[in-house]
């Protein structure tokens, strides 16, 4: 019996955002925090940091109670396989995301304190964060949840000095912060933000800064060397004849 080979359909996109919900892309792609996080965890090919695309269990045609998160960020998957599925779809990466995170707007503030909040936990994601940068729309600035026997039990977030909220996410071992309206990425070691576009970028220079001192210095000593040997080759002509 010959099996008749399957016709691979990757879902399709997202349906295009409202005005009002450019905050989310204002706060992942147009400060980078998503290319920060990216940077940050390293390893390309087994750990996927992305967003608006779709989340589902199963793959399936019928977009019913299927989501496309904000952000998600998942270890140990196929990046690859997510592009070409379009989608997160944990049976053919054999794990839920590890993080998930909704950023508030007017048309689904609701939605992402409710609804969201008993799916994802019926889909075993480790955590779920929201980050609302008004605080009119999830009644709050910052929350997160961690699975705890199966349900979502309410992340500490303390304030720190002005206009900082923070609470730790173990998933990531990152601290993320509400600060002065913006999402930000903590080491909570160091206190400081995770490296960003300036950060690296004047890593560069600098490192290009130490290169070209060194390759002066180095090109100063070879030139005191020809010196040295020529005074010497002078010395010997001088004193042999």
């Amino acid at each position: 019996m010959t099996t008749k080979p399957q016709t691979f359909l990757p879902m399709p996109d997202p349906p295009e955002g409202k005005p009002e919900d450019m905050t989310n892309f204002n706060q992942t792609n147009l400060t980078g925090n998503t290319h920060h996080l990216i940077h940050h965890f390293g390893n390309r090919e087994t750990t996927l940091v992305a967003g608006e695309h779709y989340l589902s269990r199963v793959p399936t045609r019928d977009l019913t109670g299927v989501r496309y998160p904000d952000l998600l960020i998942a270890f140990g998957v196929d990046p690859a396989a997510y592009y070409r599925s379009n989608a997160y779809i944990i049976s053919e990466q054999g794990k839920p995301p590890d993080f998930v995170l909704e950023i508030a707007s007017r048309s689904t503030g609701r939605e992402d304190t409710g609804e969201k909040r008993r799916e994802y936990a019926a889909l075993v994601i480790p955590e779920y964060w929201r980050f609302d940068e008004t605080g009119r729309f999830h009644g709050t600035r910052l929350a997160g949840d961690r699975l705890v026997e199966g349900r979502y039990e309410p992340i500490p977030i303390e304030t720190v000095g002005e206009s900082v909220l923070q609470g730790y996410c173990a998933v990531l071992n990152l601290l993320i912060r509400w600060e002065n309206g913006q999402l930000r990425w903590h080491d909570p070691e160091t206190g400081e933000h995770i490296p960003t576009f300036e950060q690296e970028r004047g890593g560069r220079i600098a490192a290009e800064a130490q290169r070209d001192t060194a390759e002066a210095q180095r090109d100063a000593a070879e030139a005191r060397v020809r010196e040295l040997e020529a005074e010497l080759e002078l010395r010997d002509t001088q004193h042999n004849g």
